[in-house]
Parts: structure tokens; sequence; C-alpha cells
């Protein structure tokens, strides 16, 4: 193999060295999970089921096997990206005017879960790539289950602003308040019971989870809280795998999730508009974050038209969006010097989306009690006839609840390539604002050069159509560094009439780009003209980087 490097994150903008209050994620995610599963002979594919698990462990308020996921796994040998998709589904007994009588149940409370898939999806991918055992993978998050983690300032901030939303769960309260006060960064956390759990999939499988003890125990905690969910529901869950959808902009070759996920396709639409400008400086300086926010706003209205495409016809709608020939004709419609109304953007969408922003921690509010298991509520990203609201997107059949279903998610794991070679990895978090954000850090770095640490640090800007606002970032985040849009560019923006509103807070990314000019066989070919063979691997190296919106740092062996 060759050479590989890690670029931590770890300075400020001063380059003074700074020390994140992420030891015990950093090391026992870093060390245990990655570090001795690839020591160990295994696949980045064990390091990732490792990680996973562990961050479901260190992570609740975000992840956990109690919600689901996209994974996009890419072969050296043969080339092949299939794309993993472990979305919850709504459950058998769930229906589109379920949440008529109370539209809140939708996004909080037993009636929001939708049925877990991330062990079944982490399952498929360990069969086909995995080479440890699957029960090494989970020893790491049994152990930081069982003996305790520390609470990280991220989790701790979730846990101090959802204290209500934990006091009055008992499953939640057993845990981040084990003894009537809120655990704060600094604290040990336990998990018991999810300690168990993840010891009895790991020795029985996911079947354990699927069909056994922690099946009905979960289905019986969830149904007594008032929930829908049903032992059929978790038996008869699949996991969707398909080959990755890919596209071709800015020099670039782009492999992501197809829909349900609508992130790779609204970055496909968002980079062809900014390539139709046949410039690589179009995306330079305020002007190029104006034409930025422009083509966010055409991309969320054509976005409309998607839903999961087992239940709804959305070919017309993929095509559109992957085409250059569309692309362009929705650039002629940006101008420079303005901003328009919505209904400017959505002269051809027929319907439209309700997502959440992702501002849910502790998904549905509901931890299994007898499990340990925190439920998802991604029924908050279906849409609903009766929820309609001048500040939100109006409802959209193609997104509306049947049984079974998966509802539209703005998850963006994406693969770049640079003549068949791994150029890098983006992936995010942060429900809607996913998209925009993925799509920011990949011009920073990928189209303006930006070194990968400024090209995540940056400070970013939000649209979702309606409301018709655009958000930037204002906000201190954990390692103590400030990230504000500068004064020159929102002035330029609200000359063109953009209103604009501050955010504390954001979507996080995750970076790692490999760079293959220090590889002289490499080059020699680019110099000629050759573009290296599927079948020739050249390794480069490696920078990652970990957002410093939220607690983490990359981990290398």
């Amino acid at each position: 193999m060759g050479q590989q490097s890690i670029e931590a994150p770890l300075l400020g903008r001063n380059g003074q060295t700074k020390k994140r209050w992420s030891r015990a994620l950093l090391f026992l995610l870093g060390f245990l999970a990655v570090t001795s599963s690839v020591r160990q002979g295994g696949h980045a594919v064990d390091a990732a089921v490792a990680t996973a698990l562990c961050l479901g462990v260190v992570n609740p308020m975000s992840s956990g096997i109690g919600g689901g996921a996209f994974m996009l796994v890419r072969s050296s040998s043969t080339s092949q990206t299939q794309a993993y998709d472990m979305r919850e589904t709504a459950p058998s007994a769930a229906s589109q005017d379920m949440y008529e009588n109370n539209s809140a149940a939708k996004y909080v409370g037993p009636l929001s879960a939708g049925v877990p898939g991330e062990l079944a999806g982490l399952h498929e991918a360990w069969s086909k790539y995995g080479r440890l055992p699957w029960k090494t993978l989970f020893q790491p998050a049994i152990k930081l289950a069982r003996e305790g983690f520390v609470v990280a300032p991220y989790l701790g901030s979730s846990i101090s602003s959802n204290g209500k939303l934990i006091m009055a769960d008992i499953g939640l309260r057993q845990v981040f308040a084990p003894n009537g006060k809120l655990l704060q960064a600094g604290d040990m956390c336990y998990n018991v019971e999810l300690g168990h759990s993840l010891e009895a999939v790991a020795e029985k499988g996911p079947e354990a989870f699927y069909n056994g003890t922690i099946a009905e125990n979960l289905v019986k905690d969830v149904r007594d809280a008032g929930g829908i969910l049903t032992m059929e529901d978790l038996r008869n869950y699949k996991v969707d795998i398909t080959d990755a959808i890919a596209f071709n902009s800015m020099g670039y070759t782009i492999l992501g999730m197809p829909p349900p996920s609508s992130g790779t396709l609204g970055l496909s639409l968002v980079l062809n508009i900014l390539e139709s400008y046949g410039n690589s400086d179009a995306a330079k300086g305020s002007i190029g974050l104006h034409r930025l926010i422009e083509a966010l706003k055409h991309m969320y209205a054509v976005r409309m038209n998607l839903g999961d495409p087992d239940f709804v016809n959305i070919s017309n709608t993929i095509s559109d969006m992957i085409s250059p020939s569309f692309a362009m004709k929705l650039q002629q419609k940006i101008f420079d010097n303005t901003t328009f109304p919505p209904e400017y953007y959505m002269y051809r969408s027929k319907c439209c989306i309700n997502d959440n922003d992702g501002n849910y921690p502790f998904g549905a509010g509901l931890l299994s009690p007898s499990t340990g298991v925190v439920l998802n509520n991604e029924m908050g990203d279906f849409s609903t006839p009766t929820e309609i609201s001048p500040e939100r997107l109006p409802p959209a059949p193609t997104n509306f609840i049947r049984p079974n279903k998966r509802p539209l998610s703005s998850m963006t794991p994406i693969i770049v390539l640079k003549d068949n070679q791994l150029a890098g990895v983006i992936g995010g978090s942060g429900g809607l604002l996913i998209i925009p954000a993925v799509i920011q850090v990949f011009v920073n770095h990928f189209v303006l050069g930006m070194e990968p640490l400024d090209a995540v640090q940056n400070p970013r800007v939000y649209h979702k159509l309606i409301p018709n606002v655009v958000l930037y970032e204002n906000w201190t985040v954990i390692d103590g560094d400030h990230i504000e849009l500068p004064d020159e560019r929102k002035h330029f923006l609200e000359e063109r009439g953009h209103q604009l509103q501050a955010r504390s807070g954001g979507a996080i990314c995750q970076l790692v780009v490999q760079n293959l000019g220090n590889n002289n066989a490499f080059e020699m070919g680019r110099k000629h003209g050759k573009v290296p063979p599927h079948d020739q691997i050249f390794h480069g190296t490696l920078t990652a980087v970990s957002d410093p919106r939220k607690d983490g740092r990359p981990a290398a062996v």
C-alpha cells in the first residue's frame, strides 16, 4: 500500500493547536473501532460498521440502531459502487391521514418512529465485504455502553437543550438523568440495556433485533407508549441494494445514493447550473455565493417531485436533475443583480415536499427502557395532506405516507473520482441543510481550491425556498472558533434583494481527500493525456477533516 497520512483539524484560525473535548470519542471510536478493525486485517466496511455502532452509543441524539442510514461502498478491484439503502420505512399500520388531528405527533413521540433499518443494512454490507467476525465489530460499542463514556460537549449541549423531553420519557431519563439530574459534559454516561442488546446482536446476528427477544421488547415498549410498530414490521424489513447513481460535473465523476435520497441529485443539479456559466470563476466571491443561492432555490423547486421510487414514478425528475441541458435552462433564469419570490422557481413543479430540519435530537424522544434503543422520528420526513403553513412548502403527494414506504431524505454521502481515481469523500448530517452544506464543501475544495480544513470550516449559507430567507451561520462552535458570514457578503446579498437571517447552527460535514499530485506514475500518465485504467490503483496522501461544528476528529492507521 502507498503511504497515507492524516491531517487533523486541530488548528484554530490563529494557527495554535487547540485541545478538543473529544478524547473519549477520538480514542474509543478512532482507536478501538477503526484501528483495531483494520489492523486485524479488516476491510474498510468492518471499520465503518464498528464506528457506526460506537457512534450510536456516544452520539445517541443523532444516530443509533433505532434509526436508518445510507452507505456507499466502492470496490477498488472492480470499480463497482453499491448503494445500501437502510432507510427507515413507514409501519404497516401507517397512513397519510394518521396525523390529521395531531401534527406534532409526526415529529415527536411513538407515532413518529419508522421501522429501523441500520442493523440490517450494516449486516448486508458486512456480509459482502467484511473480513472480521461480526461479533468482533461490536465489542468497542458494547464496552462503551456497559462501562460508560465521558459526555462530550455536543452531547452535553443536546441533553441540556432537550431537558424537558428527556425528563418526560422514562427510558431517556434513566440514561441521561439517572439520579433525577441531567448529565453534563464531563459526566460519565451508561446505557447498560443497550450494551445487552448489542451483545445479543453480536452473538446471534440481526435476527436478534428483527425477530427475537429484542424485537419483542422493543415492540412492546413502543406500543405501550402509544406507537404502532409490530413484529411483522421488523420481520419484513428489507435493505435495498442498488448501483450508485453517477454523474459528471466540474471535471469530476461523483457517485452517490439514488432516491429516496435526494442529496446526490440535488448536488448534481446545482453543480451543473454553476458549470453552465462556462467559467471556473463563476462560483467565486460574493457573486458566486449569490449564484449558489439561486441555484439552490431552483434545486429545491425541482426536488419537490421526488419520492420513494418503489411507490412513485420519478424517472423524468431524475433525468432532469442530472441533465446539463436542463441545468443550462435554469441557469438562464438566474440574474446576477436580483433574486425572486418562491413562485418564480416553482414554475414547473407539480407538488412540494415537507422535510424537517434535522433539529430533533434524540429522535422520537423515546428510549425503549428494556432494550436501551433510542427510536428515530423519521416519519417526520413524510408529507401529509393537512400540514399547510405559509412558512413551509405545501404538501407533496409523491412523499405522502404509505405502509412500508421510505420517506424522502436529504442525506448526501458522495464519492468523488478524478480520472478513475479516488479524489475524496464527503458526508453530512443536519436534515434539509445537508445538501447545501455538502455542495459548499465540494465547491470550496474541488472547485475553488481551498485547503480541506478551510473548505469545511468556511461559513455556510442555507436556503429552503420557503420561507424565502437566506440563513447564514453566526455561532461559536464546540472548539471555540466563531463562524460567521463576512459583512461584505451579507451586504452584497441584501443589495440583490435577499432577506438574511442569522443561524446559530448548521449541518455537519466530514471530508476526506486524496492528493495524487505526489504520485509520479499518476502525474506522468496525466501529462501524456492518458487516463489511468480502472484496474490501476494509485495511492496518494489522505487528508481527513472532521467538522469543528461538532465533537470529533479523524482516526488513521
